[in-house]
């Protein structure tokens, strides 16, 4: 995974420099910009690496910030560097798979039977990964109309990401059952009640620390003078699974993205 990072990092370094200094000899116009909004990111288990606990996860939100760096090649064509710091993971809420505690081992023991890997209970899950963003964008803009200031745009490229940090958070107070058809309630047959699931685990060592794929944006842009504003929707999608290991499943990251921004001609 360190060499795979490594070698897209690069990739994009060389691409992203040689397409720069190509359109400075030809003195476009170039750009430095800041963007920022909201990630909706979203966890996805495909094939047979789908598992009662990496499936199930629905969007939660989260903050996506970027500096970018951008080189005009015609009116309509231009290329950007940009740097992204963007949340992602998911939530799952409600009746739900864990892994079993380890202080519920001597219930199974204490009758002959074999510890499951998992039992169920009713709280709320949250995953969170903050990511380090590094793509090369190619940029088509579309003018509304002739010399309008006011432009549609689309733009695309891949990335290659570097995990910062990832926490599993849980929450509520509920009692614990040996199957999902919550007939054999092992807190109230223990006589240990409800039980708290309020947890902040960090999960960084457990998932690959690095990750590429592609991101693309749509938007509007409005020029004025030697700055533009503008909006865009968009997502990223990443192409590896993250988790190191097979027991708790395979995911891969993805979010959609809207932010503001601005950039200024330099």
């Amino acid at each position: 995974m360190k060499y795979y990072f490594i070698a897209g990092t690069l990739f994009l370094f060389v691409l992203g420099g040689s397409i720069n200094m190509a359109l400075a000899q030809e003195k476009g116009k170039r750009y430095l910009g800041i963007k920022g909004g909201l990630s909706i990111p979203n966890l996805s288990a495909g094939g047979s690496a789908q598992t009662e606990l990496n499936t199930g996860y629905s969007s939660a939100t989260g903050t996506d910030f970027a500096i970018f760096y951008e080189v005009k090649h015609s009116s309509r064509l231009s290329f950007s560097t940009q740097l992204e710091y963007c949340t992602e993971g998911g939530k799952k809420n409600g009746f739900q798979a864990l892994p079993t505690p380890d202080a519920l081992a001597p219930y199974f023991t204490g009758q002959q039977r074999a510890v499951p890997s998992l039992v169920y209970a009713d709280y709320n899950c949250k995953a969170k990964m903050n990511y380090l963003l590094l793509s090369e964008m190619a940029k088509y803009r579309l003018p509304l109309a002739k010399s309008s200031p006011l432009s549609f745009y689309a733009e695309a490229g891949p990335f290659v990401g570097l995990l910062l940090s990832a926490h599993q958070v849980t929450s509520g107070q509920s009692n614990i059952y040996a199957d999902k058809t919550q007939q054999e309630n092992i807190t109230e047959i223990s006589g240990a009640g409800e039980q708290s699931l309020e947890n902040d685990q960090n999960i960084r060592n457990q998932l690959h620390k690095f990750n590429f794929g592609i991101e693309g944006d749509i938007g509007f842009a409005y020029t004025i003078r030697r700055s533009k504003i503008f909006i865009e929707g968009g997502g990223n999608y990443g192409f590896l699974n993250i988790q190191k290991g097979t027991a708790n499943g395979k995911n891969r990251i993805g979010a959609g993205i809207v932010r503001m921004g601005y950039a200024l001609e330099l």
